[in-house]
């Protein structure tokens, strides 16, 4: 984890915002592999940031500072997808007997084929794959991100690569490696 050697005192103003800094672009790529939508893991991530902000000076210190603020997100993450399903169901409700609109070329060409196969994953199997495999964590701090115990993550790693190959086939996933795509810009964004 980025923060693994970073000491963060809570309540600090000027630790948070280094935490900000340091963790925006790693936590945005994990929301964008759970949710598989960039629009929206920038609001879940906004959304985080508040919130552990909120929490900031209550912070133990018991596990480290960018763990602690992936398990929020991960969190808003799930939530959204929640509360995105029931409006989903209440579109289509709306929408019986309508023809379905063509789909907008602009989302056709965000996606990619791992977001889309990350995105028929349950969030919590979709987060363990991006926390793994795009950001290196051990199984221990994907642990401690996610607040669950070891053999957890394992059971959800090979579950998740099984309904993996699955949808995308062994092409995508060579010796149980899986290829993440990143973002183009590693940056944070100006205030």
């Amino acid at each position: 984890m980025a923060d693994s050697r970073q000491e963060f005192r809570p309540g600090s103003e000027e630790d948070f915002e280094r935490l900000y800094r340091l963790a925006y672009n790693r936590v945005l790529v994990t929301l964008v592999g759970v949710l598989g939508d960039l629009a929206a893991a920038e609001d879940c991530l906004q959304d985080a940031f508040e919130s552990a902000y909120r929490g900031w000076p209550k912070w133990r210190g018991d596990a480290p500072a960018e763990a602690w603020l992936h398990r929020i997100a991960i969190n808003e993450a799930i939530s959204y997808q929640r509360y995105s399903r029931l409006r989903e169901v209440g579109k289509v409700i709306a929408r019986i007997g309508r023809p379905v609109p063509p789909p907008d070329p602009g989302t056709i060409a965000e996606r990619h084929d791992l977001f889309d196969a990350l995105r028929k994953l349950p969030a919590r199997q979709a987060a363990a794959i991006v926390l793994r495999y795009h950001h290196g964590y051990t199984n221990r701090e994907i642990a401690t991100a996610l607040g669950i115990p070891e053999p957890t993550v394992a059971s959800r790693l090979v579950a998740a690569r099984a309904r993996l190959r699955l949808v995308l086939g062994d092409d995508h996933l060579r010796r149980g490696h899986v290829e993440m795509v990143t973002l183009a810009e590693d940056r944070v964004p100006s205030d």
